[in-house]
């Protein structure tokens, strides 16, 4: 293969059932959909849990499948405005652009973000695992480790391009690329340790250790062109777009559900928008009366991205959303009707096609930017959209008090399984899948590694318990606790 971003992990050799498409980039798409992980994303949380709202709400497939048409259509329309700048950065193939945006959410845990959390807690508090669990490196993980191809297990075996277009955050936990981004100042978005563990390394990150030669080998076609810590074209345009359905399309869930009330919101921006918080130290803010946490927000850009916030266009922006969000889709409760379906669709179409036409590209990005990007006007549009889904959605207290119980049940069904995996009366009839994932995490680590088959135990459950879909992780700890007398099931694989 004579295009270094077509080269394949594990060579050309290997193919797959359906590998019907001549062109590289659409095999490696259509090797993501065919993927058992691709299909269990329809059982899997995007913001509200697809199980309990009663209609139907976005998914992580339904949602992959929308961050992959957004993305294209990002694709196409830049290079139609910057082709020449797009190769000299390594290029922007739709193809490719696309099939990352169907695997970005591969390696998502059950229950949304709150799953993510508490695996990461557990890998690394419990487990002593260092680089803990992360869904986009577990992303990256399945489609270079873990997905079983017959008797070998040698990931979805893609492009180079591709993979690289997976990595939206292109570094380890702590060691790579040296000097590690984290140490930046500012460092990359994702890059900075968390608040309450400043020593463990990046909050977000794309591979784990195991996997940062795949990392390494699938970037060399930019070497010279993007920085080491820096996405490619085809990341960015990914990641914007993800930002985007996450803007948007998630919006549409909570209006249809009526989680999202247009008095709440209405209060929040039109307080925000009568009065004036200068002279306030953030401690001086009353956290209790309306208008205060977007003034913190507002602060917040300032802080983390002096690079783009500004006042001006931050203000245009909350005008904007109230007239066509409060004003506009949540001035009458939706019901089901042809109208209301109408009218959700009209703002869906309206907010994408201005976000995506608004996207450009620079050869010399902000350290916390990507070569593609919104315009400065749309990305203070989306902050602020996500505002509205985290302060009115996220932080509610009934959603809390769910997502308590589905963090209990995670912990308590990753424990039944490493009990499971320490009786030495059970080992032939251990799940045998659990003894595949065993056995690839112990020759993944060196021999004479402390603890080594406790640390190859912890990370298969790990990777076990990730696999799971909502429903699955329910039943199977329903199982394991002997609560259901239900034997033969399809709710989860043994």
């Amino acid at each position: 293969m004579d295009d270094p971003r077509a080269r394949r992990l594990f060579g050309d050799g290997l193919v797959a059932p359906g590998d019907l498409a001549t062109s590289p980039f659409r095999v490696d798409r259509d090797r993501i959909v065919s993927s058992p992980f691709f299909a269990r994303l329809g059982g899997v949380t995007q913001v509200i849990s697809p199980g309990g709202a009663g209609l139907l709400v976005h998914n992580r497939l339904t949602h992959s499948l929308k961050v992959a048409s957004v993305a294209r259509a990002i694709a196409e329309n830049l290079l139609r405005r910057y082709a020449d700048e797009l190769e000299k950065l390594g290029g922007c193939d739709p193809d490719v652009v696309e099939a990352a945006a169907l695997a970005h959410d591969l390696g998502h845990p059950p229950f949304g973000h709150l799953g993510e959390r508490v695996l990461d807690n557990l890998a690394r508090q419990r487990l002593r695992l260092r680089d803990g669990f992360e869904g986009n490196a577990q992303s990256y993980r399945i489609v270079t480790s873990t997905e079983i191809r017959g008797q070998a297990t040698i990931g979805l075996n893609l492009t180079a391009a591709t993979r690289a277009a997976i990595l939206k955050y292109p570094w380890t936990r702590r060691t790579h690329p040296a000097p590690h981004p984290r140490l930046m100042d500012p460092p990359p978005r994702g890059a900075a340790a968390p608040a309450d563990d400043p020593d463990g390394g990046s909050l977000k990150f794309g591979a784990y250790t195991t996997e940062v030669g795949d990392m390494v080998e699938a970037r060399l076609p930019f070497g010279g062109r993007v920085a080491d810590w820096q996405q490619t074209p085809e990341a960015s345009v990914m990641d914007t777009a993800d930002d985007i359905a996450y803007a948007i399309h998630d919006l549409e869930d909570v209006h249809r559900v009526g989680v999202l009330q247009q008095g709440a919101v209405a209060a929040e921006l039109m307080a925000w928008q009568r009065t004036s918080y200068s002279g306030l130290a953030d401690e001086d803010l009353d956290q209790r009366r309306s208008g205060t946490a977007i003034e913190m927000l507002r602060r917040q850009l300032h802080r983390k991205d002096g690079w783009v916030a500004d006042d001006d266009a931050f203000a245009a922006a909350i005008e904007q959303v109230r007239a066509e969000l409060v004003d506009g889709l949540l001035s009458a409760p939706f019901d089901g009707s042809f109208e209301a379906e109408s009218q959700v669709a009209a703002f869906s179409a309206t907010w994408t096609k201005r976000l995506v036409d608004s996207i450009e590209v620079t050869g010399t990005p902000a350290v916390r930017s990507g070569h593609v990007l919104l315009a400065p006007a749309q990305w203070h549009e989306v902050q602020v959209l996500k505002f509205v889904q985290n302060r009115f959605v996220l932080a509610r207290p009934d959603l809390a008090l769910h997502q308590r119980g589905q963090a209990r049940l995670l912990a308590s069904l990753v424990e039944a399984l490493l009990a499971w995996l320490a009786d030495p009366d059970e080992v032939e009839r251990l799940p045998r899948r659990i003894r595949d994932l065993v056995e690839l995490a112990e020759d993944e680590l060196p021999e004479g590694t402390p603890d080594r088959i406790s640390r190859a135990r912890g990370r298969a459950v790990i990777d076990y318990v990730a696999a799971l879909t909502d429903s699955q992780a329910v039943a199977l700890m329903e199982a394991l606790s002997g609560r259901t007398r239900q034997l033969w099931t399809d709710a989860f694989v043994l």
